[in-house]
């Protein structure tokens, strides 16, 4: 018995933790998403005068997300004057629940950029499956690296990962 409790321990381990990938990097994709007042975007517009962007894909229903952009959030403001960084958080709330969004981030006092991705068409234009789902960008705009999921101190390991990032472009 003692051997099947390791075991699952260390499942349970295995799932809990989030995943990160490095890839070939590629420009994010032009799509039309909308601003909290309804203004369309075209994401080919979104940059951050050669620093990283993280762009982080969440809902209002999705606990691990609104945990991972509140645990950023307390961080933020420093995270910005040490990197530039700049977050984009995109909604992939659905027809039901957008509404709730503008009020919802409102309530959390985050002070990032949000938009919302009406149709899902930027959420199947990078096969976003589940959320949370998270893409660092580099100052040349382009994706460098995705993660999914969220477990606490995730933000840490993202930080260090912008920070390279920023000596990169340097």
């Amino acid at each position: 018995m003692n051997h099947f409790k390791k075991l699952v321990v260390a499942f349970s381990c295995v799932v809990s933790v989030s995943s990160a990938q490095v890839f070939e990097s590629r420009p994010i994709p032009a799509v039309d998403v909308k601003d909290l007042n309804g203004k369309t975007i075209n994401t080919s517009t979104l940059s951050n005068n050669g620093k990283p962007m993280v762009l982080d894909f969440w809902a209002t229903w999705c606990k691990p997300c609104v945990n991972e952009l509140t645990a950023i959030s307390e961080h933020y403001e420093e995270w910005q004057k040490e990197t530039g960084v700049k977050i984009v958080a995109i909604s992939v709330d659905d027809a039901r629940t957008m509404a709730n969004v503008k009020p919802f981030v409102n309530g959390k006092g985050w002070d990032y950029e949000v938009y919302v991705d009406p149709n899902g068409d930027l959420k199947r234009a990078l096969n976003i499956g589940a959320v949370p789902y998270v893409f660092l960008v580099n100052g040349k705009g382009e994706i460098v690296s995705v993660k999914t999921g969220y477990a606490p101190g995730d933000e840490h390991k993202m930080y260090e990962e912008i920070k390279a990032l920023t000596k990169e472009s340097n």
